[in-house]
């Protein structure tokens, strides 16, 4: 038999809504907080980690055909060169040519081919600071260049009998100039519309780096030489040049470090720049 309550006395089963007096209610209807955006220093690692990691694969085909051509470019200008100021040059241009290939030229290759992809829409979904991305990606392929180009001036400094005392400027001109090309391999890469055209500014940029960087300065033509002054690499390989000297100049050496590090920062600063403008298109 079927009872009939009436609808008076029957439980209800609608939750009333939370008033003012019901704090916890209230608490459950707000939406979480969403987690803080990662610092810089600890996404920097976690990239210059991966992109390391990434290029582990390549790294000695990288430093054999870096090392091997700045070594030959040396043989090469041994016939023409016999000492002095010239080769000082040469050895100290042809060890930033080292950085110039992989830093500056395959790292323009490398972004470019990421921006054809979509690459960069990966980046752009993590909570990462751009300038993690760009700062990471330039450190990981400057890394390589460091065993290259202290082979290239050891074997440049023996070849044309150059004192070894103060190589260790090589501390700071490497990662000077490192971080001052990868950041121009990275804003060319960034900025060229197609991968064929980051692919050809980066070869430009690396023969800028040949030809501006190995070659005496006083050997140039005035034009010429005004190009060179504008080449990050250039302060470097000033530096480096000056400390083969007898008695080298060190406060003059430490004026071209504070301007290579300059134009890193400047250099970097317009890659990330690019970065963001690439990946919001």
């Amino acid at each position: 038999m079927t009872s009939i309550i009436p609808a008076r006395t029957a439980p209800s089963r609608v939750r009333p809504a939370p008033g003012p007096s019901d704090p916890a209610s209230a608490a459950r209807t707000e939406p979480a907080p969403l987690a803080p955006r990662a610092r810089l220093l600890p996404s920097l690692a976690a990239v210059y980690r991966a992109q390391l990691s990434r290029a582990r694969v390549a790294r000695i085909p990288l430093l054999f055909v870096a090392t091997f051509q700045s070594v030959g470019i040396m043989i090469l200008m041994r016939g023409v060169v016999d000492g002095g100021a010239e080769a000082r040059a040469v050895v100290a241009g042809s060890s930033v040519l080292v950085v110039a290939f992989v830093a500056l030229n395959l790292l323009a290759q490398y972004f470019g081919q990421l921006r054809a992809s979509g690459g960069l829409d990966h980046y752009a979904t993590l909570p990462v600071p751009p300038a993690a991305v760009v700062l990471g990606a330039a450190g990981a392929y400057a890394s390589f260049t460091v065993p290259g180009a202290v082979f290239t001036a050891i074997t440049g400094s023996v070849l044309f009998q150059l004192p070894l005392t103060h190589l260790w400027v090589l501390v700071a001109v490497v990662p000077l100039s490192g971080a001052a090309l990868a950041g121009l391999g990275a804003a060319l890469g960034l900025l060229a519309p197609r991968p064929e055209l980051a692919t050809l500014l980066g070869q430009l940029g690396m023969s800028a780096a040949l030809l501006l960087g190995v070659l005496p300065a006083e050997r140039l033509p005035g034009p010429v030489g005004w190009a060179r002054d504008l080449l990050p690499s250039t302060y470097g390989v000033e530096a480096l040049a000056r400390s083969f000297d007898a008695r080298p100049d060190w406060g003059l050496i430490a004026f071209f470090l504070v301007i290579c590090a300059a134009v890193g920062v400047l250099s970097l600063a317009v890659a990330t720049w690019a970065y963001r403008r690439a990946a919001v298109r």
